[in-house]
């Protein structure tokens, strides 16, 4: 997966509390592969097109100053849903690589961690400041930082979060739990090498 070390980029703020995954890829777009051409639009489709593929203006996306935007900031229970995987990866094939939020819904959350997209808990009140800040000043960025577990405002406001020290390695390495546990692959061999040596009754054919 794709690494996450720093990143500084346009926010988006999005207010509506527990948009599902259904509303960021609708379901018939699932059977659509991972990285094929045009994916990006499957993100939101919804609510940012209408029948006819023209773009809605009100939607916060279609809007100038935020259609850079690598940084999404929510409101509570972003994400909850099916636990569909696919909606990481139209964030992501838009361009998101954070998404800030009081709460995300658990499964994902973990996708998010899995596919190299960075998913910060903020109380709500900081984030519902924050939205309010990108909704004054339309094209504000934010960093992210994970090596230091920061995220600064454009006013240089700095607000710490916590994450998992086991899923920070994993983004930071850009290694997923498989690739991380291949990484031993030389000691994971030589200890199935030492059990059939020590304890041949374990591996033994009848």
């Amino acid at each position: 997966m794709q690494a996450f070390t720093r990143l500084t980029g346009v926010g988006v703020p999005i207010d509506l509390p527990n948009i599902d995954t259904d509303r960021v890829i609708p379901a018939r777009f699932l059977r659509k592969a991972q990285g094929s051409a045009g994916y990006d639009r499957y993100l939101f489709h919804d609510v940012r097109f209408n029948a006819d593929g023209s773009e809605k203006p009100e939607f916060v996306l279609n809007q100038t100053p935020y259609r850079p935007a690598t940084v999404v900031v929510a409101a509570e229970n972003f994400g909850c849903g099916s636990s569909r995987e696919a909606a990481v990866w139209a964030l992501m094939a838009y361009g998101i690589r954070v998404v800030i939020a009081p709460s995300l819904g658990d499964i994902f959350h973990q996708n998010c961690l899995k596919n190299g997209l960075l998913p910060v808990i903020l109380p709500a009140d900081v984030a519902a400041g924050l939205r309010g800040q990108l909704q004054r000043r339309p094209g504000a960025t934010i960093t992210a930082d994970l090596d230091t577990q920061t995220v600064t405002t454009a006013d240089g406001t700095i607000h710490h979060f916590e994450i998992e020290p086991f899923a920070k390695q994993m983004l930071l390495t850009g290694q997923d739990e498989i690739a991380l546990t291949l990484g031993y692959e030389a000691q994971i061999r030589a200890f199935e090498e030492c059990q059939r040596t020590d304890t041949p009754w374990l591996t033994a054919r009848p």
